[in-house]
């Protein structure tokens, strides 16, 4: 099964925004994939060239761009020149040796791994400088359209790979440094992850960059150089436990620091009305954002963009000298410990003012800083004459989630306030300039940003942002329309980018006059309602007068003999039949009594048009970038329905041209020919060339050898060699010892309840349980051996999360000591996973594990990594998992759980107290409480799976629902293991 996986998954990454195969390669090797993200590349709109071509002479005299795709690699060639001028072993040798002498991070003495490292590197980045710099005069030359690429995270994990495997170096690098008495696996393995990110996000934005270098985009990365990252995860007897990483402290010989390229960052402050009748943000914080630049290479092509990276620092004036020599040196250090503070921390966490601060002061930070950049590239090549019209025909900026939306305030203010344009001219290019991805569905993970706060930090920004929110108002009412007032005040509640915050006074004006003409005709009918009511009451009087019954057609009772009792008796029937005529018309008037509607209404309040003083005013982050962006993608063909659907449903409804789909994608040269050689010398070997690299629907030529015995002898051959990494990597790491021999079962990634690493460890536990119940004869013939292996960082606040880390490590400690189990089953964390980690467990992967709760992972990218390395996939049908399954077919993928289009329905089942437990599910939590596991208490845990709703329980990921489904699944996967031969073909 796993080499048919591969052969039909011809062209994982990237997907097509119909969610069918476009080319895999890169994250768009066609033109219009890209068309998307970053618009046209060039100006020209009179033809449409096919991706590659370019309609320029490489002079520097022309200065205008006519493309419509990428630049082709042998266009690109004729105007970039560079790489090393010899590519021999001996001439990179010596350049290694001369770094180690001449550009020396160690003492002298000794040529050790950590100084073979880094000169190997500098020795490397050498040529990445060398094309770098070709490619970006190039590109000036010819004033492409560039696109930018704005991040909070890059994970890039190791370069050293990557940048000679890019440059088709590999075998020379290592050839010289074993001249130089190296290895250089032993060598790259000195280098550390750069830690600039966390999960998928980081390395989306990571893939995007390569991708974008391999097909000769014009684009850079603009981020943020963190000193500390997130965290490095040491895992103890406590579970997960955080420690600053240290990954810059000797040095990164990869960026180059720009110490010409630097921007102001004002902060706090105040806004002024100048003589010129200009807004001016005066006073405040300042700060200033240096560059520091990271070299990204193509992939056989001499095309190498950038990744711009900003650190913060003050000047060293400063620096108060005089507190400083009184002895108040917290005081002296003060301006820069703010400065520097803003980029030490990968989110730092925001419980507190403080943390918020600084959160948002990094995301300003990344904008501010990143746009007076693009402008200043833009005015650098539009020369002495800048039209700002072309602005966005030369600038496209992407917003990686919602972390950089403040750069649509931004441009507005620099446009407006600093380049003199009118406020039309400035919201016509800003919405043309940038677009937004959005990456979540987690109504909790759609940022918003309290008013005060950003007031305070950024007091220009508010203001622009209310008058965006007011025209947005009036776009709204145009809309809507003013017939029906609640459907158009419900709008208004939900799409405004500001929440709970006043109406503009025309709104307020509008509402309250159309509800006084709603009274007043209210009242015009209600009083035509009492004049009809008299007359029916006159009419009624009258009609029982009328039928009154003479008392001498009356039937005399036996008992009335004297004639005051007849008249008595007549007397009461008349009145008891009048009654009962005045009775029957009365139920012929059918409309209610006017007095009590007008009653009503007078008590009746107008619609409250004050914001709620127990509720904070917010910023809608998401609301602003759709509004402020032409574009909005989300990153998997059932994530951009649900964006369409449910998240922005109303948006879309006002702009359904804005809205599309972009399958996520991840780049081939790291996720298969760098990480896992054994499987890309098959490949090669099978398919005659390595053409496969760029284009991978030459995998598809698999599928004619895929009963090849000598093709699944190597298959299994290479897939021994990746799980003995694995082996190694776990002793070293855990000190446990696993069997290679058994299935490798992976689940990596940042640890979530809605990514249900939780549901994962339950169905090992019920595993082990029912293994427990049998005879060690019994155990062998019903299970398959199974290595089960996570990996991810939880928050540091995320305390569920943390419990879920804690409860895989303590069921770890209690089945891998059980003498009665084991090589049957192992459960293992690997901490501090990172790209490094994963560059060895995909290879080794056998079965991995994407099993979120439906709808609710917009994408994922590790599945994309797992089935290109030939792994089958256990899911359910969530984010790219839909896509994968269509491509590698449903045989080649173990599905269960509920869909989408349920999850809403079964939550509401639940919270009705309709859903009943499945034994097993309930088999397995009294397990875990029975003390197996030691003396922690898991009642908090569990209680997350239990009662029918409220904050923290009612399992609203829906793990009960799907745990029988899910262990059944299992028993499939271990059937289909037992059968190699059917699993290979």
């Amino acid at each position: 099964m796993s080499l048919s996986t591969l052969a039909s998954l011809s062209a994982t990454t990237p997907l097509s925004r119909s969610g069918r195969v476009a080319r895999p390669s890169d994250l768009g090797s066609r033109s219009a994939h890209l068309k998307f993200f970053f618009g046209r590349i060039g100006v020209s709109r009179s033809r449409r060239l096919s991706p590659g071509t370019l309609s320029v002479k490489c002079v520097a005299s022309d200065r205008e761009v006519k493309s419509d795709g990428p630049v082709s690699d042998d266009v690109a060639g004729e105007g970039i020149s560079g790489a090393l001028p010899t590519h021999d072993s001996q001439s990179i040798a010596s350049s290694i040796k001369y770094h180690a002498e001449f550009t020396p991070s160690f003492s002298p003495e000794r040529f050790e791994l950590p100084k073979a490292y880094v000169a190997t590197a500098e020795s490397v980045r050498d040529a990445l400088i060398i094309n770098w710099n070709a490619t970006y005069d190039y590109y000036d030359k010819m004033n492409a359209k560039q696109a930018y690429y704005l991040s909070m995270e890059f994970l890039q994990g190791r370069a050293l790979l990557n940048a000679i495997g890019n440059l088709d170096l590999t075998g020379t690098y290592a050839d010289a440094l074993k001249r130089l008495g190296h290895n250089l696996e032993s060598v790259a393995r000195q280098e550390p992850d750069a830690a600039l990110g966390n999960g998928g996000l980081g390395r989306l934005a990571s893939c995007f960059l390569d991708s974008l270098a391999t097909l000769n985009y014009p684009a850079w990365g603009y981020g943020l150089r963190y000193k500390h990252g997130l965290f490095r995860q040491t895992i103890t007897k406590d579970g997960q436990e955080e420690v600053a990483e240290s990954w810059l402290e000797m040095g990164n010989p990869w960026e180059i620091v720009r110490h010409d390229i630097s921007y102001p960052v004002k902060f706090y402050g105040k806004v002024v009305l100048g003589s010129d009748g200009k807004k001016h943000w005066i006073g405040g914080e300042n700060i200033v954002a240096v560059a520091y630049d990271v070299p990204i290479p193509g992939y056989k092509t001499k095309s190498t963009i950038n990744l711009r990276l900003w650190s913060t620092k003050v000047p060293a004036q400063d620096f108060d000298l005089h507190a400083f020599n009184s002895g108040d040196h917290a005081k002296a250090y003060e301006a820069q410990a703010n400065a520097e503070k803003i980029c030490y921390i990968l989110y730092p966490g925001d419980d507190s003012v403080e943390g918020k601060i600084l959160r948002l002061k990094q995301q300003y930070t990344l904008c501010s800083a990143s746009l007076q950049d693009i402008i200043a590239r833009f005015e650098r090549r539009s020369g002495s004459s800048v039209n700002w019209e072309e602005f966005p025909n030369k600038v496209a900026v992407q917003m990686n989630d919602t972390h950089p939306t403040l750069c649509i305030p931004e441009l507005m203010r620099v446009l407006v306030d600093l380049k003199g344009l009118s406020w039309e001219e400035a919201w016509k290019i800003t919405q043309r300039t940038v677009a937004y991805t959005n990456h979540t569905v987690l109504p909790e993970a759609l940022e918003k940003w309290s008013l005060e706060l950003m007031e305070k930090l950024l007091p220009r920004h508010v203001e622009i942002i209310e008058k965006i929110d007011e025209e947005f108002i009036q776009k709204i009412v145009s809309e809507y329309g003013e017939a029906d007032l609640e459907i158009l005040q419900q709008k208004l509640t939900e799409m405004r980018i500001l929440d709970n915050f006043d109406y503009p006074a025309s709104v307020v004006e509008l509402f309250k006059s159309k509800y006084e003409a709603i009274v007043k005709a209210k009242q015009e009918e209600l009083k035509k309602q009492k004049e009809e009511l008299k007359k029916q009451k006159a009419l009624l009087k009258e009609k029982a007068a009328k039928q009154k019954v003479p008392v001498k057609s009356m039937e005399i009772p036996a008992e009335a003999t004297d004639a005051a009792k007849v008249a008595e008796t007549a007397e009461a029937t008349e009145t008891v039949e009048a009654s009962e005529v005045a009775e029957d018309a009365e139920k012929e008037i059918s409309e209610p009594d006017p007095d009590e509607e007008e009653e009503d209404l007078v008590a009746e309040e107008p619609p409250s048009f004050k914001p709620d003083p127990k509720l904070p005013k917010m910023v809608r982050m998401a609301n602003l970038c759709v509004v402020g962006g032409h574009a909005v993608n989300g990153v998997a063909e059932i994530h951009s329905e649900i964006v369409k659907d449910e998240v922005f449903n109303d948006f879309y409804k006002l702009w359904p041209e804005k809205f599309q789909n972009k399958t996520n994608g991840v780049t081939p040269r790291r996720w298969i020919r760098f990480c896992n050689p054994y499987l890309s010398d098959i490949i090669t070997k099978w398919t005659g060339s390595e053409d496969w690299v760029l284009n991978t629907e030459k995998l598809a030529e698999l599928r004619k050898f895929s009963d090849n015995e000598d093709l699944q002898t190597e298959w299994k051959i290479a897939k021994r060699k990746n799980k003995m990494k694995v082996v190694s990597l776990i002793q070293e790491r855990t000190g446990y010892v696993v069997s290679p021999d058994a299935m490798f079962d992976i689940q990596v990634k940042r640890i979530h309840e809605y990514k249900r690493q939780l549901l994962n460890i339950l169905g090992i536990v019920y595993r082990y349980k029912k293994m427990k119940e049998m005879t060690a004869e019994e155990r062998k013939t019903a299970f398959v051996p199974r290595v089960c292996i996570f990996g991810g960082k939880a928050f540091a606040t995320y305390v569920q999360a943390k419990r879920i880390v804690k409860f895989i490590t303590d069921v770890g400690a209690t089945v891998n000591h059980d003498p009665d189990i084991g090589d049957l089953l192992k459960v293992v964390f690997v901490p501090d996973y990172n790209v490094s980690v994963a560059e060895l467990l995909i290879p080794a992967s056998e079965l991995s594990q994407h099993i979120s709760t439906a709808g609710m992972e917009a994408s994922g990218t590790s599945n994309m990594k797992f089935s290109m390395n030939g792994c089958i996939l256990i899911g359910t049908l969530d984010g790219a998992n839909v896509e994968i399954r269509e491509e590698v077919g449903e045989d080649n993928f173990f599905l269960f759980g509920a869909r989408a289009h349920e999850i809403a329905g079964l939550r509401k089942e639940r919270a009705e107290g309709k859903f009943v437990p499945d034994p097993r599910f309930e088999e397995v939590k009294k397990f875990v409480r029975s003390g197996v596991f030691g003396k922690q208490s898991y009642d908090e845990l569990l209680g997350s799976l239990e009662g029918n709703e409220g904050y923290g329980r009612g399992d609203y990921f829906l793990v009960g629902k799907d745990f029988p489904e899910y262990i059944e699944c299992q028993e499939k996967v271990d059937e289909a293991y037992r059968d190699q031969k059917a699993s290979i073909t």
